[in-house]
């Protein structure tokens, strides 16, 4: 049986397919290669650092085919929150669901802070005697400002994330330009002593760093997921979404690291005193085009790392919104604004997040801070959702499914040893900063948390297991005693 999706809670399905998949790209793309490539260059310690976009495109294209049949068969919003109270309420009640919110209220508004930082970084290039209080307080405000632009209607946020998706392919496009009209090949494909010495553990250590760096620039091929509720025809548009922005966004990204190192000596990105390792796009265009073309192009480098932020937080600040409607989550998240109709505390939540986690990567280290974002999404989101996908399959077989996983289940295998292998190494890649025991503690902390609540609102495991197919069939929910 297949019934249609439940209503949408208030939400109005107006994002077509391009707009969907620039929403993607948008939030894909952004500040992160632009800060990143240095990153890349010094994980692998030299230009062979290619491999770790090529990588990070095969898990996000392995790991996209995932959301993509679980979104198409589950439009609704808050993207995991959906597939994990779905997939994992027959042993565990709403265990899975809550743990996801709790952890993706701080996993992803830290991904957004690193926009922001990288923002600040890129506007040091136009400003470089800024001082550090004057880059936290106008990183500050680019969040408030942000949260403002996002304070309405879908429709025109529609709207503004299209004009910011054609700055953010403008401003790739001239760099990869740029550096096409001086490039070298020498400097792009001349490789250390050693480069791919696969016996060596340095080189694997330097490739679990690189994929994780890169993964971490792919991220938002799912943000249209958690939008699934405000999308047209979501069982066409959501997967097209996800594999059209993927593929888009890897061509872009390798065209701009091959070009980059084919114009700067990667020894500078790795050099801290030098304007490459913290504005490697603005050093391509000054080396190639001139000053004035650099300024030109920063500014909309600026404006993509902002358009980043702004489609983040539009999608992230929807997650809380499904799972406190369905008392999975703080009631108080489940208020829409009464005009505009967006969730009005998620994103109030998030934006000040953002903005914590933005003040924290300003002194810290911007690679730890990817890190530890990383290993925390990945217990209970990445790996969890591979789990629920085949879960599903078993437990629904009749859903109505629009998309199914291409060769299934090799894309979900693919997928969990990119993952595991992320989060394996993470400590390596990351000494004195634990970021597997932070991610360990936050999610048992989670866990307390989830005891507490469930006592209160007395449900599993201290009340009755709710078990509800609503994807499935339109029937009023059973309830079966806990422990079944």
């Amino acid at each position: 049986m297949s019934g249609s999706p439940p209503p949408t809670g208030g939400f109005v399905r107006r994002v077509g397919l391009f707009q969907a998949t620039a929403i993607n790209m948008s939030q894909m793309c952004g500040i992160g290669p632009f800060v990143t490539i240095p990153l890349m260059v010094a994980a692998f310690g030299g230009p062979q650092a290619i491999i770790g976009f090529v990588a990070g495109a095969l898990l996000a294209l392995a790991d996209g085919l995932i959301w993509a049949e679980l979104g198409a068969s589950m439009p609704g919003s808050g993207g995991s929150y959906v597939y994990l109270r779905q997939a994992f309420q027959y042993r565990t009640g709403r265990l899975m669901p809550f743990l996801f919110v709790w952890t993706a209220m701080l996993f992803i508004p830290l991904i957004m802070s690193t926009g922001v930082v990288g923002f600040v970084q890129y506007l040091g290039y136009l400003a470089p005697d800024m001082g550090k209080t004057t880059g936290d307080l106008i990183g500050l405000a680019v969040v408030a400002l942000v949260v403002l632009l996002l304070w309405r209607g879908i429709e025109h946020i529609a709207r503004i994330t299209a004009v910011m998706w054609a700055v953010m392919i403008t401003s790739v496009l001239l760099v990869i330009i740029a550096a096409a009209t001086d490039f070298s090949p020498h400097l792009a494909f001349t490789y250390p002593a050693h480069a791919f010495e696969l016996t060596s553990s340095h080189f694997w250590i330097g490739f679990a760093a690189g994929l994780t760096i890169g993964i971490y620039d792919y991220l938002g091929y799912n943000t249209t997921a958690y939008m699934g509720a405000e999308i047209k025809d979501p069982g066409r548009t959501l997967p097209r979404s996800i594999v059209f922005s993927i593929l888009g966004i890897m061509a872009i990204y390798l065209l701009l690291q091959i070009g980059t190192l084919g114009v700067i000596d990667w020894n500078r990105m790795t050099d801290p005193t030098d304007i490459a390792s913290t504005s490697v796009a603005s050093a391509v265009l000054e080396k190639t085009w001139g000053k004035g073309a650099a300024d030109t192009v920063t500014v909309l480098i600026l404006i993509t790392a902002f358009a980043s932020v702004f489609t983040g937080l539009l999608g992230g600040s929807r997650v809380p919104y499904d799972a406190a409607r369905d008392r999975v989550f703080f009631r108080p998240y489940a208020k829409l604004h009464p005009k505009h109709r967006f969730p009005m505390l998620g994103l109030a939540t998030m934006g000040v997040i953002t903005a914590i986690g933005f003040l924290i990567g300003r002194h810290t280290d911007l690679a730890t801070l990817i890190q530890l974002l990383t290993t925390v999404m990945v217990i209970v989101q990445a790996l969890a959702q591979i789990v629920a996908l085949s879960v599903l399959r078993k437990r629904q077989p009749t859903l109505q499914r629009p998309y199914k996983m291409w060769l299934y289940p090799i894309p979900s295998l693919l997928a969990l040893v990119g993952w595991l292998t992320i989060y394996g190494y993470a400590d390596k890649n990351s000494p004195g900063r634990h970021p597997i025991e932070w991610s360990l503690a936050w999610v048992a902390l989670g866990c307390v948390a989830f005891v507490v609540w469930a006592n209160l609102e007395k449900v599993w495991p201290f009340g009755p297991k709710e078990i509800k197919e609503e994807y499935l069939t339109p029937s009023i929910p059973d309830t079966e005693p806990a422990g079944t």
